[in-house]
C-alpha cells in the first residue's frame, strides 16, 4: 500500500521525456511549450522518418503522436515503436473521431487516444495517467484492491468487458460489435 501511495506523485519522475510526433507546426509548437511550462523534456518530429530516428536515439519516456502523418500514418509508427519498445507509452492525439479509429490505434499498441482541438489540461493529466497504469502494471504486482477496481459487465453482444470503477456512467464503445455501451453504476 505505501509504495501505491509513493508512486501517485511519482509521474514527474516516470516521464522526464516526451517525443511529440506532428506535422503541423503551430500544433507541434503548442504541444512543446505547454510540455516545456510542465517540466517535460520535449523532442519535436514532423513526420515519420524524424519520429524514428528521435525514438531510436534519443529514448523517450513517453509519445505524443498524430494519426495524419506525410509518408507514413500515426498508425503504423506506433507499430513500428510499440514492436521496438512496448513499455514506452504512446498516446493518441488527432482530429480522426471514428471508433474503427479508435479500434485501431488500440491494436496497434496505442495507450491512450484524444480527439483534437483539446484542452491542455486533459491532455496533460492523459500523460500522468498512463504513465502511472502502465508503471503500476510492470512494477507493483497485482493486489486484491486492484482486482475491486474493476467492473465486469457483458455487452448484448455476449462480450465480457472490464474497465476501472472510475469509468462507471461513462460511455464506451463495445470492441466486438461496435455498439455504444454504458459502464453500469452498480454492480
Amino acid at each position: 500500500m505505501a509504495s501505491r501511495e509513493i508512486h501517485l506523485d511519482m509521474t514527474t519522475s516516470i516521464v522526464n521525456h516526451i517525443l511529440v510526433v506532428e506535422d503541423e507546426e503551430d500544433t507541434a509548437l503548442f504541444m512543446k511549450k505547454l510540455l516545456e511550462e510542465n517540466s517535460y523534456r520535449v523532442t519535436v518530429a514532423k513526420d515519420g522518418g524524424q519520429a524514428h530516428s528521435a525514438f531510436n536515439m534519443h529514448k523517450p519516456d513517453f509519445v505524443v503522436l498524430d494519426l495524419i502523418m506525410p509518408q507514413e500514418s500515426g498508425f503504423e509508427i506506433c507499430e513500428r515503436m510499440k514492436q521496438k519498445e512496448s513499455h514506452v507509452p504512446i498516446l493518441i492525439v488527432t482530429a480522426i473521431d471514428s471508433p474503427e479509429s479508435r479500434q485501431l490505434a488500440s491494436r496497434v499498441g496505442a495507450d491512450g487516444y484524444l480527439l483534437k482541438p483539446f484542452d491542455p489540461v486533459e491532455l496533460l493529466e492523459l500523460i500522468k495517467e498512463i504513465s502511472n497504469d502502465l508503471w503500476e502494471q510492470e512494477h507493483l504486482p497485482p493486489s486484491k484492491e486492484t482486482a475491486e477496481e474493476r467492473v465486469y459487465f457483458f455487452c448484448p453482444c455476449g462480450k465480457k468487458l472490464k474497465v476501472r470503477t472510475k469509468h462507471r456512467g461513462r460511455t464506451m464503445t463495445c470492441p466486438t460489435c461496435k455498439e455504444p455501451l454504458v459502464v453500469p453504476l452498480h454492480d
